[in-house]
């Protein structure tokens, strides 16, 4: 991967939460798996931007539901991860792999 290709942490940590929920990934959920999976608090705002960002990088895709009464007549917006998605994951990943690699961290 060239320069700025790799993906920070957040947005590994955002695709890894939708890769978990599968067909129910929307922003809400995908806060509330990060917080109890990372203990990390997170805002709505700060999730939604990164999706955002991920479906501009083509490594996510949105799409709308249908409106219901119990959302208050508004439609529910869920992600999935692209193939592109998964690939850019696995490279981030074993960068990082490779650059622990032999250290220790006692």
């Amino acid at each position: 991967m060239a320069k700025g290709e790799y993906l920070g942490e957040f947005e590994q940590i955002v695709l890894l939460a939708l890769m978990r929920l599968s067909d129910d990934a929307y922003g809400m959920r995908v806060r509330r798996e990060i917080e109890d999976r990372t203990g990390r608090v997170v805002t709505i705002g700060a999730v939604y931007a990164t999706l955002d960002r991920l479906e501009d990088k083509g490594l996510v895709e949105s799409a709308l539901g249908e409106p219901t009464a119990e959302r208050g007549g508004r439609a529910k917006r869920t992600f999935l991860v692209t193939a592109e998605g998964v690939s850019a994951l696995k490279q981030s990943h074993e960068a990082v792999e490779r650059m622990a690699d032999g250290v220790s961290f006692a």
